[in-house]
């Protein structure tokens, strides 16, 4: 891996330890860039999938995840319903942190009351998978604190959670049959999820415990239209967010039990409170040392960003009753406005669902869903925004090997990117010489946030500008986001590099002064996140070495620009024009999958 990657953030965990490279005779390190830079973790993947083996998804000739999970609940329906109920009925959280409107939980309370048996929840702690998935210690520690509030909440129920540290990712599954029998539970629900690595190992999981005489129930939740339900005219899988959300409007008009609340869990037999007392007395076990904070910024990210269901829908309801849902169209551009619901954590830790918010945000007016266009611009931009969730989530089940370190536009793999430390660790710490970009990964960095119109900004800057891997940027936004949703990150850095679903065109690049201009035209946000130039007066905050104000921000500071946009702009042209023009090349030279 290359010695130096990102710059020092409040929130960023410990790095991962240096993997050693084999190098040839010559002493030439031919390891590929994408595995030295860190994109292709060798700790967990094999390397980079073959654009061959892309195709062969694309074409159905290797079946997709999300189809063998669903075949395999088919194939096992009768089977698992044959199943008598134990002594317990299991709920497994994962990113679905709520009692409220969460489908499977209410299906596993449903079943524990029917046969009288008492509802055990349980959440598994995975530090390989953290570090597999590049989650930040921000979203772990709020996962925590997440569940340190919903085990207050179940413990009112009598309900147990049992929260658990497994510390390979390979002893998940034998742990969980294992606690799974010390239960006595013959029946276990849990949501699914969209990403590879947990769809096979929610399929494994139904035929392991099947074989054990458990039932391993997995259903949709995480979105309002479950994948597969929505297609073009010709019967494929939208690649284009416009046409979808026209049809995810139709379908969800036309199927309005899709937003109809599930069912919060109701209370155990008291009995429960015997029988599981040691899981009663337990409390939440600490953030695994990879991923720990500092208290000083658990204290920090705590009052930035409470947790709990129950903040999630006061800021829900907070949005929706005041003048942000109707300026929202207009506010959500604006960085230094406060015109977002800020609700992204939320989502992201499944503390409030998409289907609550749509349905709530629906409930504040008469008119439907497809009529808000015209009477409700805001709140309908909102929803569409929300919507974006569900359409990226869609792509991962479609077009698995996204999850896998390739670009939906596979054929960019071959864009011969530039893997500079220097400009990469600028970028990382809010010093490349543009003041929006600056101020945006600032904001990152302190607050493990970032403006969503920011992001757009400071991607396009790292994948064009600075013509860097753009998943690089993917990877550094996942570790330092406490919002961080693989889904949506990847789905705005394609956009953003050009290389995913729904993308700008390449030759489309962002010219970071005119973005700063024209949503931060008084430079309040800059001013706000780059001190250094808070003496700087007009419009010379958006470009001071280039509008008179050069050695103001020299004597503060602040660094020159670390490439001219023009410049950058025509080399990126030329690099993607060169890229998708070579003929498609056996990338990496292994298969990880």
């Amino acid at each position: 891996m290359a010695s130096k990657r990102r710059a020092t953030s409040p929130v960023r965990p410990p790095p991962a330890k240096k993997r050693e490279v084999v190098k040839p005779e010559n002493g030439e390190d031919e390891t590929p860039h994408e595995e030295r830079s860190g994109v292709v973790d060798r700790r967990f993947y094999p390397r980079e999938m073959t654009n061959e083996r892309c195709a062969k998804y694309n074409d159905g000739s290797i079946p997709r995840p999300i189809a063998l999970l669903n075949a395999a609940l088919l194939d096992t329906r009768a089977r698992r319903r044959q199943i008598s109920p134990g002594k317990s009925v299991v709920h497994w959280f994962k990113r679905d942190l709520r009692l409220m409107d969460n489908h499977a939980l209410s299906l596993a309370s449903r079943k524990a009351k029917d046969h009288g048996i008492p509802l055990v929840c349980m959440y598994i702690v995975s530090p390989e998978d953290f570090e597999a998935h590049n989650t930040s210690a921000a979203r772990v520690d709020f996962d925590l604190r997440n569940l340190e509030l919903m085990k207050q909440d179940l413990a009112e129920l009598d309900i147990p959670l049992y929260v658990e540290t497994v510390e390979k990712r390979k002893d998940a599954i034998p742990q969980l049959l294992a606690n799974f029998k010390d239960w006595g539970a013959k029946h276990v629900y849990c949501n699914m999820e969209y990403e590879v690595d947990e769809l096979r190992r929610e399929t494994k999981l139904v035929m392991q415990c099947l074989k054990a005489e458990i039932a391993f129930e997995v259903v949709q939740d995480d979105v309002v239209v479950e994948p597969g339900k929505l297609a073009s005219g010709a019967g494929k899988q939208y690649s284009v967010y416009s046409p979808w959300f026209k049809s995810w409007v139709k379908y969800v008009h036309e199927h309005p039990h899709v937003l109809k609340e599930h069912l919060s869990p109701t209370a155990n037999p008291s009995t429960a409170r015997d029988t599981f007392s040691a899981i009663f007395d337990a409390s939440i076990p600490p953030a695994p040392a990879c991923k720990a904070l500092s208290t000083e910024d658990r204290e920090r990210l705590t009052s930035l960003f409470p947790a709990g269901e129950h903040e999630a829908l006061t800021r829900l309801n907070t949005f929706l009753s005041t003048s942000k849902a109707q300026n929202y169209a207009r506010a959500r551009n604006l960085p230094a406005t406060p015109g977002t619901s800020v609700l992204s954590p939320h989502f992201s830790a499944g503390t409030l669902s998409t289907r609550t918010a749509v349905r709530l945000a629906l409930a504040t007016t008469t008119k439907s869903l497809p009529a808000l266009e015209s009477s409700h611009p805001g709140l309908r931009t909102w929803i569409s925004e929300v919507a974006w969730r569900d359409f990226y989530k869609h792509v991962l089940a479609h077009w698995p090997y996204v999850c896998m370190a390739k670009p939906f536009k596979y054929e960019y793999t071959n864009i011969n990117w530039e893997y500079n430390d220097a400009h990469f660790e600028a970028w990382a710490a809010g010093k490349t010489g543009y003041p929006i970009v600056d101020a945006a990964m600032r904001q990152c960095n302190t607050m493990a946030w970032m403006h969503n119109r920011c992001r757009m900004i400071v991607a396009s800057f790292l994948a064009k500008d600075l013509l860097l891997d753009w998943r690089l940027g993917e990877k550094y936004f996942m570790l330092h986001l406490i919002d961080g949703d693989f889904a949506s990150n990847n789905g705005g850095w394609g956009f953003a590099a050009s290389t995913g679903v729904d993308p700008q065109p390449y030759f489309r690049v962002f010219n970071p002064l005119l973005q700063s201009e024209k949503f931060d035209a008084e430079g309040e946000y800059i001013r706000k996140w780059v001190p250094e130039l808070k003496d700087v007066v007009g419009k010379a905050i958006h470009d001071p070495y280039g509008r008179g104000a050069g050695k103001v921000a020299e004597k503060a500071g602040y660094p020159k620009p670390i490439v001219e946009h023009k410049m950058a702009r025509e080399r990126a042209l030329a690099r993607y024009k060169e890229g998708i023009g070579r003929e498609t090349a056996n990338v990496g030279g292994g298969v990880h999958n």
